[in-house]
């Protein structure tokens, strides 16, 4: 017992305790620091780990210096024996040494433990595997949402009595993830993932599987007048565990900050460390008027049924919002999109002003959100598409992608700008971007299949086909393109089966195949029928495609004549990259053109690259 007595006294008077106390005061400021600044560099998860058993480590090595070494106004000293003044000698000058050595070191280890045990729980622990390999894991290129944390934010459900309110659940659900993407160090899935799962009624644990999440927000929306009741939780996908909800009652003017509580609550929920001043917030998305936040949110959800009938209706409520909030960016950029999508379904004496409406929109959208990686990738696909003004278009998605460069909308407006111009090795790596970044992305894995056609690596073009069809299986998309394979590869009896099956639902299309497959299969006037019916009920909107069957059948003369038509009416399929249009620059069709004079005469007055 004097022995111990003894040892204690020795650590005050050698102020050991003082030092460790000390010691673990600076490596929790160095966490504080240095965690978030991990994210804003990107820098490797492993790195925090190394971090921390660096500091756990110094916590023995504090104890041994601070009992052997003083600081003192003259320097530092080796720490003189304490002397016992009965006995006018060091009362410790032959201290047990071993076992001196062995009980500090089990002072340090024993401060050291608290720190460790508590990263252990809230970070999942240490990732020693990491740091052997010097890089974050991946599962398939995606990222490992064991070290990292990850979120989905499912569709919220309508719970209103009239079922008449979707689309603002929708719309909420969206804007909480758009917010939450822009937060570094939160692995959010992609929205065309997420909403996959809208109506699935699926197991949460088989959710977070094939999103690769480890958590997931789900809610549900109920409107009644002006007031919107919202519920919103968190749970962890692997056991169910709800780690956060709440339900909000407020009026309508309020909806914009119960989006922007909700999304801080995940990021709490979750832990994530931020940088200063970059709080999740849905304010740069917002109006100040709620009317025009519902027909933004009604405009966005006919846009994306992209169809005949509903895109004019899309139109008409992104108007209604710019009609009651005339600086709503959002709006505007929306519009733009509307408004050429219906540019290529109208007759050529309309596309003029269309088109004119939808670029002075995206500008307009522009100068509305320049802080919105949105508004900037909009209007870079209208100046490939309309102008060919690949220089500003260039300008416009590298400030998209510096605003955000996990926007899946942006990096499309890049794989388009670069496939367009014939950079098929980069395409692919931004093609290959989006998909990991929205792995369910219907659209994403068909545009990679069609990169991978067109370099001729045909087993990844067939991979990313199938990937699509486990995606989306009902798809009215995935019957054209596997048409396309059974043409491109010999089978046009196939191809032809496939385009009279229910699933291929656009007209255009069926006709389009039906030209391709009867001419393979030495049926010249089946294939100018259904050339003749696709001329008369949509030469309009698809003389590219027209363009297309000529080539096909080696009538040179007529497929320049088409092509001469698409460039004068602007046609979206000259650089286009959609299920069933590749660029004019690589489409395999063309490449008995490639030779032809009046082949690099269209590039050139397309300002694109000749070579």
């Amino acid at each position: 017992m004097g022995q111990l007595q003894q040892f204690i006294a020795e650590l005050k008077r050698r102020r050991v305790i003082r030092v460790l106390v000390g010691w673990g005061v600076f490596s929790f400021a160095v966490l504080q620091i240095y965690e978030p600044v991990m994210h804003g560099l990107h820098l490797p998860e492993w790195t925090l780990s190394v971090v921390v058993l660096a500091l756990a480590a110094g916590f023995p090595a504090a104890v041994v210096l601070a009992w052997i070494l003083d600081v003192k106004a003259g320097g530092i000293e080796r720490t003189l024996p304490a002397v016992d003044e009965n006995q006018g000698s060091s009362a410790n000058s032959r201290p047990r040494r071993p076992r001196f050595a062995l009980l500090l070191l089990g002072l340090g280890v024993v401060a050291a433990v608290p720190g460790l045990v508590y990263f252990l729980v809230s970070r999942g622990g240490i990732h020693l595997e990491h740091v052997r390999m010097g890089t974050t894991e991946e599962k398939g290129g995606l990222p490992d949402s064991s070290t990292t944390p990850s979120i989905a934010v499912l569709p919220f459900t309508d719970m209103s009595p009239q079922k008449d309110q979707e689309y603002l659940a929708d719309g909420l659900a969206e804007e909480i993830l758009n917010a939450l993407a822009q937060v570094e160090g939160l692995n959010v899935a992609g929205r065309t993932s997420s909403f996959s799962f809208k109506g699935r009624n699926e197991d949460l644990r088989v959710v977070g599987q094939k999103l690769n999440v480890a958590t997931i927000l789900e809610g549900s929306v109920r409107k009644s007048g002006n007031t919107i009741r919202i519920t919103a939780q968190i749970v962890k996908a692997a056991d169910g565990f709800h780690l956060w909800s709440k339900t909000f009652e407020r009026d309508l003017t309020n909806i914009f900050a119960v989006q922007d509580e909700i999304a801080r609550a995940v990021v709490e929920a979750l832990k994530v460390k931020l940088l200063p001043g970059r709080s999740p917030s849905i304010r740069e998305r917002q109006t100040s008027n709620p009317e025009a936040y519902e027909q933004y949110l009604r405009g966005v959800e006919l846009l994306n049924r992209y169809g005949r009938v509903e895109t004019p209706q899309a139109q008409a409520a992104f108007e209604k919002a710019i009609a009651l909030d005339a600086n709503y960016g959002l709006a505007w950029s929306e519009l733009s999109m509307a408004l050429a999508l219906l540019s290529d379904w109208a007759s050529t004496a309309d596309q003029p002003d269309l088109q004119a409406r939808a670029l002075a929109a995206a500008d307009k959208g522009v100068s509305l959100a320049p802080d919105l990686a949105i508004s900037w990738a909009r209007r870079a696909i209208l100046r490939m598409q309309i102008r060919w003004d690949w220089p500003g278009a260039g300008v416009d998605i590298d400030r998209a992608l510096k605003l955000n460069p996990r926007d899946v909308t942006a990096n499309e407006a890049q794989a388009r700008f670069l496939a367009a111009r014939g950079q098929l090795a980069e395409a692919i790596a931004t093609g290959r971007k989006i998909v990991e970044l929205d792995h369910l992305n219907l659209a994403g894995w068909l545009r990679l299949h069609t990169f991978y056609v067109a370099s001729g690596s045909t087993d990844l073009a067939h991979e990313a086909l199938e990937r699509a069809k486990a995606i989306g299986p009902t798809s009215i998309n995935v019957p054209v393109v596997r048409a396309l394979v059974e043409l491109r590869e010999g089978r046009p009896a196939s191809a032809l089966a496939i385009s009279r099956l229910p699933e291929m639902e656009s007209p255009d299309s069926k006709l389009i195949a039906a030209a391709l497959a009867h001419h393979a299969l030495g049926q010249p006037k089946e294939s100018q029928r259904a050339l003749e019916a696709l001329i008369s009920e949509f030469g309009e909107s698809d003389a590219y495609q027209v363009a297309e069957i000529y080539a096909w059948r080696g009538e040179t003369d007529k497929a320049f004549e088409w092509l001469e038509r698409a460039y004068r009416q602007r046609d979206g399929g000259l650089v286009a990259v959609l299920p069933w249009v590749s660029p004019v620059k690589w489409n395999p069709v063309f490449r008995s053109l490639h030779d032809d004079p009046r082949y690099s005469a269209l590039l050139r007055k397309m300002n694109l690259p000749v070579e």
